[in-house]
């Protein structure tokens, strides 16, 4: 019986940018390229980025089928959810959780990983 192959994007030093598995995109978290921004600007940041690295795996936002985010603070709960609420495609809603964690730098406001169809 052979093994279906394992595709890593972009690997670096501790981790890969996402990876894939049979039909199944498995995103890194991701944080904004412009940490300087208040949580909405990082937001749409992050669900850009999502948006290419799935696109360019042949998949799109319609297809995520799990998204897992991480906030540094729940006060900004409402804010995200403005910026989510907007970006996520109704009737194709992913199974989704939302923590408060503490992120690898203070001024990340949230990180968001995602587990998409291809």
């Amino acid at each position: 019986m052979a093994l279906e192959p394992i595709q890593r994007i972009n690997p670096g030093k501790r981790l890969s940018d996402a990876v894939v598995h049979g039909s199944t995109i498995y995103l890194a978290g991701q944080v904004a390229s412009d940490p300087g921004q208040d949580i909405r600007g990082q937001a749409r940041d992050i669900l850009a980025q999502i948006d290419r690295l799935l696109a360019g795996l042949g998949s799109s936002k319609q297809r995520i089928l799990s998204a897992t985010i991480y906030l540094a603070d729940m006060a900004d709960y409402a804010a995200m959810n403005e910026v989510w609420d907007a970006w996520v495609p109704q009737g194709a809603l992913p199974a989704r959780a939302t923590v408060e964690a503490k992120l690898a730098r203070p001024e990340y406001r949230i990180e968001i990983q995602a587990i998409a169809a291809t």
